[in-house]
């Protein structure tokens, strides 16, 4: 703008001059003339910062303008999470090591285009990739995503989108974003710097990656942790959310018509659900929810082997979802859903097939929570071995398919 005003001067002003001697009249209609011409080419030639700026915020996928969260919710088929690997954490890493050092910290080994292949091969169509960001932000205010990290995850979101499956990808285990009042300004003002920064390197991709503002966010080490949370971690929970849509809806390209998932207090899927603020006017907003039901069977270390055909937990968490969102007009995914094994392969499946396809009758796609962990103390979720790329448990990916009704 203010390179076009400087060019009209100097051409009125050279003007005036080579009509000096001309009669009033003609110069008053020279000068009009300049004017009109000057003003026509200040308005035709956009300057260096208009370009620059619509360079940013054009949208390269004009046919996302059209879509809504609920329009590909048909699209998306079940899913599968790159558990414990670009989500693992270590403290006695520094933020500047190689990204491998962090990925591979839990013993899963680096992700490949191969076994996102395999994955993609056996009917999966959506990729989960958490990613834990906080071993790799710089100090406030800037917070700083180290660019190697940001590469890397570039990386692994590409195995999958460029194979045309749906990616969601995600903050993890951060430990800035605990919902407590006095923690809000802070929490917020990296919530922004995180993900515009994200926001910026995927600005172009299209409809296929999903941005989820947060995992499980929760008073952490407190008896409120995994019981649904309390009036305080609610209201957190939804201010966060708003700054994380907000902020991708501002960071331009695509991004203003991406879809985002937003979870409730820790993703919970009984009493956090009851407490979602859903985003107005904005019908791309997803629901996050964790459902790992029934626990007793599903996760608890304690648990059961046998399912016993007990569908009651599942009935009851498709029916809540169906009412407080569904019905609405409110997609949502379960971005996390497995059970443990514990040498139970064929209850395991026939709970798979159950699960998956009580959810897809209310339209909603499940994504398997994979940790890469087959045996021993710790939650043994594994499905795809992460070195040979074979599924571990072939009855439980056929009774998955089978509750898609492949």
């Amino acid at each position: 703008m203010n390179g076009g005003t400087a060019d009209n001067t100097v051409m009125e002003s050279s003007k005036e001059e080579s009509d000096a001697h001309d009669s009033t009249e003609k110069d008053d209609s020279v000068e009009a003339g300049a004017q009109a011409e000057n003003s026509i080419e200040a308005e035709a030639v956009p300057t260096e910062d208009q370009v620059t700026d619509n360079a940013r915020t054009e949208n390269k996928n004009k046919e996302m303008e059209e879509l809504t969260a609920m329009s590909i919710m048909k699209d998306m088929k079940i899913g599968w999470n790159v558990g414990n690997t670009l989500d693992s954490v270590r403290t006695d890493i520094t933020r500047i090591d190689a990204p491998y050092k962090f990925e591979t910290a839990w013993g899963n080994p680096k992700v490949t285009q191969e076994l996102i292949d395999a994955v993609l091969d056996s009917g999966f169509n959506v990729i989960r990739v958490p990613v834990s960001w906080t071993n790799h932000i710089g100090p406030e205010p800037e917070y700083q995503i180290t660019e190697s990290w940001m590469e890397r995850v570039k990386e692994v979101v590409d195995y999958a989108y460029h194979k045309g499956a749906y990616v969601i990808l995600n903050i993890h285990h951060e430990d800035w974003n605990y919902p407590y009042y006095d923690n809000l300004d802070r929490a917020s003002a990296e919530m922004a710097a995180v993900w515009g920064q994200i926001a910026e390197v995927f600005k172009d991709y299209d409809e296929h990656l999903i941005f989820e503002g947060q995992n499980e966010p929760r008073k952490v080490g407190t008896p409120l942790e995994w019981n649904g949370g309390d009036a305080e971690g609610w209201e957190v929970v939804n201010k966060t959310n708003k700054v994380f849509v907000d902020t991708v809806r501002a960071a331009g390209g695509s991004n203003p018509y991406r879809m985002l998932m937003i979870p409730g207090y820790a993703a919970n899927c009984t009493v956090g659900i009851q407490h979602i603020e859903v985003p107005e006017n904005d019908n791309r907003v997803i629901i996050s929810v964790h459902a790992y039901e029934p626990y007793d069977f599903a996760l608890n270390p304690n648990g059961r082997s046998e399912w016993n055909h007990d569908t009651d937990a599942i009935d009851k968490l498709m029916g809540d979802l169906k009412t407080l969102f569904i019905d609405q007009g409110i997609p949502v995914i379960i971005g996390e859903f497995a059970a443990m094994n514990r040498d139970n392969v064929q209850d395991r499946a026939e709970w798979a097939a159950y699960y998956v396809s009580a959810a897809k009758k209310i339209g909603v796609p499940c994504v398997w929570w994979d940790n890469g962990l087959f045996e021993g103390d710790g939650e043994r979720l594994g499905l795809f071995d992460r070195h040979t790329y074979e599924c571990r448990y072939p009855e439980i990916l056929s009774a998955l398919m089978q509750g898609l009704g492949e």
